[in-house]
């Protein structure tokens, strides 16, 4: 009920609601999106950060590709029979979002006359930037996974030129763009957000699948308010540890950023960081002039010195952060002897019924203004400069065999 009540309250954000976040920050979201790109010490996946300058001339830059460990994780079993898709089965409507390799289209099937999503990757471009083994293991993980709050992947195929995944289209948009036109979201909000993104993350932890880019950007809001996480780019099946400095700044954990071996509990990490962001409207660490190696130096020496304004923060909130963003990955909750439960039973949890939650059954605050199937208006408008009418095409693909789950679907 009471969520129900804060549904009004986000669509009109009042004084009440807002967060001390600087009239210099909210300009700059507005005129650039305000989108925080994802870094890799293989560069990024959809960012146009890829200077590894940007990591200081201190930090040892890993390639996970030259420096890899054989991993004993349990092989991950695709959960949908594998389709044959080409692009003829679809129209394409319009670009839902640009990135350094490609673009995000909507586009209707012409088949079942649904509307999908379909991710187009350049290879060459994937190839250059040294994002071949991300976008296979996105490719891997997506199609392994199935859980109401996480993104399926339909199908995915190959031309000479081009990748392409066919996913749910989600109407809502971002969790991102909410956030920053409400502010900062009452508690009950940010709960009923951050225990469905606890869900998910839980569910793939037990595939022994680290998501490692979790951010407001990545959250997306389906028709019904509830949410999907997207992009797994940058995610991995790990048996135990990992070491690729990857994820976006801002939710960087310490032993990321110190190119420690780590493991899941750096997206518990990423949890403590998105719940402060949604009360307080700004992530703990941010920095209105981008100087990372500074965030970096401020990110290890630990949460001790952040501020928990009271108007924005309860006692439990509080506690449940700092626990989430405990420096010693061995006592960070998530990571402890009872997993995920020490985080699911905290008391800013307590009113949480988890398993109606994880069925959709509760409410959620906000409900996307959806005009009808394939309404794109939650997404921001991109020149389409007839990309598409170069998709589909032959010639030369001097790169398809670094894709081998990729099916072609025109003669090369």
């Amino acid at each position: 009920m009471l969520l129900r009540r804060m549904a009004h309250q986000l669509a009109h954000p009042n004084d009440d609601l807002s967060s001390p976040v600087s009239s210099e920050y909210l300009s700059q979201s507005s005129s650039s999106g305000g989108h925080r790109g994802s870094i890799s010490t293989q560069a990024t996946t959809m960012s146009d950060w890829t200077d590894k300058r940007m990591f200081g001339s201190e930090m040892e830059v890993v390639d996970e590709e030259a420096a890899r460990v054989v991993s004993n994780a349990r092989p991950l079993v695709p959960v949908r029979p594998k389709g044959v898709y080409r692009l003829d089965d679809f129209i394409i409507q319009r670009t839902l979002g640009t990135g350094s390799f490609g673009r995000v289209h909507l586009v209707r099937s012409k088949h079942n006359m649904r509307f999908y999503a379909i991710k187009v990757l350049n290879k060459d471009r994937v190839v250059k930037m040294k994002q071949v083994e991300h976008t296979n293991n996105e490719q891997r993980m997506l199609e392994c996974v199935q859980h109401a709050f996480i993104i399926n992947l339909w199908g995915y195929f190959q031309d000479a030129a081009n990748l392409y995944m066919v996913m749910d289209f989600v109407p809502g948009g971002e969790l991102f763009t909410l956030l920053r036109r409400s502010n900062r979201f009452p508690d009950p909000v940010a709960k009923f957000y951050a225990a469905e993104v606890g869900l998910a993350l839980n569910y793939l932890h037990g595939l022994g699948i680290i998501y490692r880019d979790l951010k407001p950007e990545n959250v997306l809001l389906n028709a019904d308010g509830h949410i999907k996480v997207a992009d797994f780019g940058f995610a991995k099946a790990v048996d135990t540890t990992t070491w690729t400095l990857c994820g976006t700044p801002d939710y960087l954990a310490p032993e990321v950023i110190g190119q420690q071996r780590y493991n899941k509990s750096v997206d518990w990490y990423a949890l403590g960081i998105l719940i402060y962001e949604m009360l307080f409207g700004l992530p703990p660490y941010h920095m209105t002039e981008t100087n990372h190696l500074i965030l970096y130096d401020r990110i290890q020496a630990g949460p001790s010195k952040i501020a928990f304004p009271p108007a924005a923060f309860s006692e439990h909130a509080r506690d449940l952060i700092m626990k989430l963003m405990e420096t010693d990955p061995s006592k960070r909750y998530g990571n402890m002897r009872h997993g995920a439960k020490d985080v699911f039973a905290h008391p800013w949890f307590r009113e949480v019924d988890w398993e109606k939650l994880e069925r959709r059954e509760i409410t959620a605050p906000y409900l996307p203004r959806i005009a009808g199937e394939g309404d794109a208006s939650a997404f921001d408008r991109y020149p389409e400069d007839d990309v598409s009418l170069q998709y589909g095409k032959t010639g030369p693909d001097l790169s398809g065999h670094l894709f081998p789950d990729f099916n072609y679907t025109a003669e090369r």
